[in-house]
């Protein structure tokens, strides 16, 4: 992704929110002030496994337990109460999908 340093400045720097919490998980990534690269993981997928900080951002904390229904291991969030302001059905969905969300 090209061109995405104003995700550095919105309420979190979420260019390195993404970039840390995808690291974590075992995710090649590069990242400079406006790209983010993420290498692909071929049919391995993610490994997953960690905690991501959200940064209290609910874009933050809903891609993470999306991308956790794909990893190997779970995905979890430091703070998912940010979801219900602005998608109050979102765990019950995920949960309909399969995932296991549940609050710590």
């Amino acid at each position: 992704m090209r061109g995405v340093k104003e995700l550095r400045v919105k309420e979190s720097d979420r260019i390195d929110a993404m970039a840390r919490g995808l690291e974590a998980n075992g995710v090649k990534i590069e990242e400079d002030e406006d790209t983010l690269i993420v290498h692909g993981l071929g049919a391995g997928g993610m490994p997953g496994g960690a905690t991501c900080a959200t940064h209290l951002d609910h874009r933050i904390a809903m891609s993470f337990l999306v991308a956790g229904m794909a990893a190997k291991r779970p995905v979890a969030v430091d703070d998912a109460s940010p979801i219900v302001t602005s998608f109050p059905i979102f765990e019950s969905l995920m949960n309909g999908l399969g995932a296991s969300i549940t609050r710590g």
